[in-house]
């Protein structure tokens, strides 16, 4: 039997297996007695969170089943379900990858990586600083799966430069620990902004799915949180990979002009570069100013106050204003753009996809009423102070985003946290912002993260290297975020942990 026929078996099986479990529950189980609705919505949940964490199909076809099963079931009507699939996030989402491609187009990306290097890098800490640096930067913009795939050469360069003058026993181990610098740094850099990982633009449409008459987060006030949080899970991962792997012996530092002539090999900065940098720091900026910054001390206001209708204005209308005009600004070739159309095919539309199908299941829980039957179960964290509910939440969510897809595992978790916090009257941004940056912080396993799967496949790496690091990494991220969130989370956001909004109180009584 050929590979490919083996495969196409085990899938087979996977999909057979998917489908008993979701007619089973729809033909055994009955969840609240007199609203099949809770059970049918519950059978699709196990049936996409199955197929997704198998990939007995696509993901982006497992994330289209809401469209069939939910009017199917007579849960929800084909017509609105169908809705869920499209909206600014989705539209934040694609301009900000059109971006990224650009960047990629005309190598942009590489030159910034290569000047951050040759800027700080020199001693192995200096190395590894720079390219932490680097890939956690270039995460907070761009895809962590295509961030980890770029600076993996330019890490194998920096390697064979210290085996050529030390010799590969003594600096294997630096070798290693560079490696998990790029993973760790990607994952890292991405919770620092809305567009840096897919589960931060899940949390942020569900969110509004759920609670529509719930206060804006902005992109500026995203960061203002985020950021502080990403920069000391940064420094504690560089530390400890520094202790764990830094070379044996004493090694001298590696002269900046080797990064130097890297960064010249790129020839001389191009206008496409110039063009496509100046776009990128004018929707940085854009994103972050749009609204008003509170500061609790100081708040800056947001350039949209200019405007008659300042809340019209969105994240995805910025996005897509600048990707326009990466395909109207033109380049040096005469009628040409900075991109074309072609860029779109090269959009992960998978994640397109799984981000409506995310979003589609949100509403089926919330409409179905199995959101608030989930959270009547959980009701027993009610007599928990706020840490130790953060703390459980954001624990639990990190140990499942070691096994399962991050932004699916989000998407899944989301809406059940939601009807948690309406049960216990808890102000839901308290749990679903904790929960959704620990979605990302997934280091220990090679099927974790697309970032861990690289640097593992190099073959440099043993599991037992990255399961020592990413348990401790894991540990010290969670109760970064937890202390976080109650401390700083609560200045940025409004949120006092006592009491429960009217905003969430009006969406709870709506669903009921």
């Amino acid at each position: 039997m050929s590979t490919i026929e083996a495969n196409t078996t085990i899938n087979m099986k996977l999909i057979i297996a998917g489908l008993l479990i979701f007619f089973s529950i729809i033909f055994f189980v009955d969840l609240q007695p007199g609203m099949p609705e809770v059970t049918y919505t519950a059978a699709i949940a196990f049936l996409m969170a199955f197929w997704w964490v198998t990939e007995a199909l696509p993901i982006g076809v497992t994330s289209l089943l809401p469209i069939i099963l939910f009017p199917v079931l007579g849960v929800l009507d084909g017509k609105s379900i169908s809705g869920a699939y499209i909206n600014y996030v989705i539209f934040l989402f694609i301009g900000g990858f059109v971006m990224a491609l650009a960047m990629e187009k005309w190598n942009l990306h590489k030159r910034i990586a290569l000047k951050i290097l040759a800027l700080v890098g020199g001693s192995p800490f200096r190395i590894l600083l720079g390219f932490m640096l680097a890939s956690s930067f270039l995460s907070m913009w761009m895809s962590n799966t295509a961030t980890a795939m770029m600076m993996l050469p330019i890490a194998f360069s920096v390697t064979a430069a210290l085996e050529e003058v030390y010799g590969e026993g003594k600096i294997s181990s630096f070798a290693a620990g560079l490696l998990l610098a790029i993973a760790h740094a990607c994952s890292i850099g991405g919770i620092s902004t809305l567009v840096g990982t897919p589960p931060n633009l899940s949390f942020l449409r569900i969110f509004e799915i759920i609670y529509p008459n719930s206060p804006e987060i902005s992109f500026g006030q995203w960061v203002v949180f985020a950021f502080p949080i990403s920069v000391m899970i940064f420094a504690v991962s560089l530390g400890l990979i520094y202790l764990t792997y830094r070379p044996k012996g004493h090694i001298e530092k590696l002269d900046k002009s080797f990064f130097r002539d890297k960064y010249r090999e790129l020839g001389a900065v191009s206008l496409e570069e110039k063009r496509v940098f100046i776009l990128f720091i004018s929707l940085t900026l854009l994103w972050v100013f749009r609204s008003d910054l509170n500061f609790g001390i100081i708040s800056i206001p947001g350039w949209s106050g200019f405007f008659k209708n300042p809340k019209y204005l969105n994240d995805g209308t910025v996005a897509i204003f600048v990707a326009m005009l990466l395909f109207i600004v033109p380049a040096s070739k005469k009628n040409t753009a900075l991109v074309d159309w072609k860029i779109m095919g090269k959009l992960p539309w998978h994640i397109v996809f799984l981000f409506g199908g995310g979003f589609a299941l949100a509403k089926g829980f919330i409409d179905s009423g199995l959101s608030s039957y989930v959270g009547g179960l959980l009701a027993g964290t009610k007599d928990m102070s706020p840490l130790m509910l953060v703390g459980t939440l954001t624990t639990m969510m990190s140990t499942l985003t070691e096994f399962t897809s991050n932004t699916a595992t989000t998407e899944m978790m989301l809406p059940i946290v939601s009807g948690l916090a309406s049960e216990i009257q808890v102000n839901p941004l308290l749990i679903m912002i904790p929960v959704t940056l620990a979605a990302s912080m997934a280091f220990m396993l090679p099927i974790a993260t697309p970032p861990n799967a690289i640097v593992f496949g190099t073959g440099k790496l043993k599991m037992v290297q990255m399961i020592k690091t990413g348990l401790i990494i894991d540990i010290v991220a969670t109760i970064i975020i937890v202390f976080m969130t109650l401390f700083w989370g609560t200045i940025i956001f409004e949120i006092d942990p006592t009491v429960f909004p009217e905003w969430a109180a009006s969406s709870a009584k709506a669903i009921k």
